[in-house]
C-alpha cells in the first residue's frame, strides 16, 4: 500500500510540474512576443460552479496565468491590460459598437442589426478586447513575425 502511495504521489507530482512548465513557457512567449496583452477579468469562482467544467477550469490556473503574466510582464518593461468582466465584450459589435441587451450563451454566431455584419462570437471579443487594450494604452504596434 505505501508503495503504491509513492507511486501515487511521484505521478500526481510529475503532472503538477508537466503544468506549471507549460504554464510558464507560455506566459514568458507570451510577455516576450508582445509588448501589450490585454486579457479579461473572468469569474474563476463561478466558473467552478459549473460541476462539468470545474475541474478543466481548475487544471488550467487561471489565477496562477494571470499572476505569471503579470510579474514577467512587469519584469520586461511590458503593459497587461485587464479588461472588465462585465464589459460586454463578445456582444458588442466591434464594426460599430451596437450592443446586443441580451445574449445566451449559446449563440456563438450573431449578426449586428445595425450594421448587419456577421460575427462569430470569439473572434469578435478578440478584436474588441484588442480595441480595449489600444485605447486604453495609446495604440498598439505590431510585432514583426
Amino acid at each position: 500500500m505505501r508503495k503504491t502511495q509513492r507511486r501515487m504521489a511521484r505521478l500526481h507530482a510529475r503532472i503538477a510540474n508537466i503544468r506549471a512548465n507549460a504554464l510558464h513557457q507560455l506566459t514568458s512567449d507570451l510577455v516576450q512576443r508582445f509588448d501589450v496583452i490585454a486579457i479579461e477579468d473572468l469569474n474563476v469562482a463561478g466558473m467552478l460552479k459549473n460541476h462539468p467544467l470545474a475541474r478543466a477550469i481548475a487544471d488550467m490556473g487561471f489565477g496562477e496565468f494571470r499572476r505569471q503574466l503579470a510579474y514577467k510582464a512587469a519584469h520586461r518593461g511590458k503593459t497587461v491590460v485587464i479588461v472588465s468582466r462585465w464589459y460586454p465584450i463578445s456582444k458588442t459589435c466591434a464594426r460599430c459598437g451596437y450592443t446586443v441587451p441580451k445574449m445566451r450563451l449559446s449563440v456563438r454566431e450573431w449578426t449586428c442589426p445595425v450594421c448587419h455584419t456577421h460575427h462569430d462570437r470569439d473572434v469578435n471579443a478578440a478584436i474588441n478586447l484588442r480595441q480595449v487594450a489600444e485605447s486604453s494604452v495609446g495604440g498598439i504596434q505590431p510585432v514583426p513575425a
